[in-house]
């Protein structure tokens, strides 16, 4: 196939980008000494999304976003972001990370902490870093290390955000926030992403949560991607069958089972669908939740990646339909 322009400058043989995505990854690995964290791993992540990043632990996730930050050197593959190499002065203008530990100088003020952001960011907004602060009634002469973990969090957000990236990367964030702190700095990703087109990967074992700000999906699990797309186009390409009154499996030719479900949540048999379907008593389509954990339950379902989380060469991205379906 002829391609209209190769670009190696940077190092991961992939074609010059078409506009759209905001991570783009081809066959990347990375291997420790005690085996692989990540294996051919392929997927495109588009500009504009809130995506969700699941997984056990140990699956990868810290590593693809490590990857990503330029933090990791990939073992095989290659990564891109923007279109241009992690750790260019491009790729690091437009991307903030927040990582779990969220490091924060301790002897600094809260004021002196956004200071530094402002000296160290081109495109500072003091404006929302100090409304996030502001809004957690955290002072802004307190010092880091006598605020709460909470309070720090907050103050790293305000840091993240402040920055006014293009590409948000978050590790399991909100792990030390009450319910009604998270679902605030949840509304602020959303209205983010909405008010400024930032795009945010975000990881978190809180999946019902991410129901209500994700729009997309990245899975991964065994070092491998399971699932990946538009969530809409995810749910609707699977359904929930009820188990019969008389306990027996439902008829669910031709579809392809990926978990029969009973205990906690809805009783019934998950399905990957293999051709139209009405949804009804008899079938359902399922929620995000339950979509997520009979993929992470069932490792041998093959994984489903749905056309907009392709990568292909630029006759392939020029000419994909996002409303594609998604098959088997």
């Amino acid at each position: 196939m002829n391609h209209a322009e190769t670009h190696h400058g940077d190092g991961t043989g992939f074609d010059r980008p078409v506009g759209g995505s905001a991570i783009e990854a081809q066959g990347l690995g990375k291997k420790y000494r005690r085996g692989w964290a990540l294996r051919d791993v392929s997927f495109r992540l588009p500009t504009g999304r809130v995506c969700g990043l699941v997984g056990p632990n140990g699956a990868g996730k810290s590593t693809l976003m490590g990857l990503a930050t330029h933090m990791i050197r990939p073992t095989t593959g290659g990564l891109r972001v923007f279109g241009a190499a992690p750790g260019s002065t491009d790729a690091v203008l437009r991307t903030a990370f927040l990582t779990q530990e969220k490091p924060l100088f301790k002897r600094f003020t809260v004021a002196e902490t956004l200071r530094l952001g402002h000296e160290l960011n081109p495109r500072w907004d003091q404006e929302v870093a100090e409304g996030i602060v502001r809004a957690g009634q955290v002072p802004l002469e307190a010092r880091i290390g006598t605020l709460s973990g909470g309070q720090r969090t907050r103050v790293a957000f305000a840091l993240a955000f402040g920055k006014r990236p293009d590409l948000l990367i978050l590790d399991e964030p909100m792990s030390d926030l009450d319910p009604l702190v998270r679902r605030e700095l949840m509304a602020t990703l959303t209205a983010e992403a909405a008010g400024h087109g930032t795009t945010v990967l975000v990881s978190s074992h809180m999946l019902a949560e991410l129901e209500y700000i994700c729009d997309y999906l990245l899975v991964i699990a065994n070092g491998g991607l399971r699932l990946a797309g538009e969530v809409d186009e995810l749910r609707a390409a699977h359904a929930l069958f009820a188990v019969p009154p008389d306990g027996s499996r439902p008829a669910v030719a031709p579809h392809r089972v990926i978990e029969s479900r009973s205990g906690d949540g809805r009783p019934g048999v998950l399905v990957r669908l293999g051709g139209p379907i009405e949804y009804g008593r008899q079938a359902e389509p399922p929620t995000l939740e339950e979509l997520l954990l009979a993929y992470l339950r069932s490792p041998d379902a093959p994984p489903l990646i749905a056309p907009s989380a392709r990568v292909g060469d630029i006759h392939d991205i020029i000419t994909r339909d996002p409303k594609k379906a998604v098959t088997a």
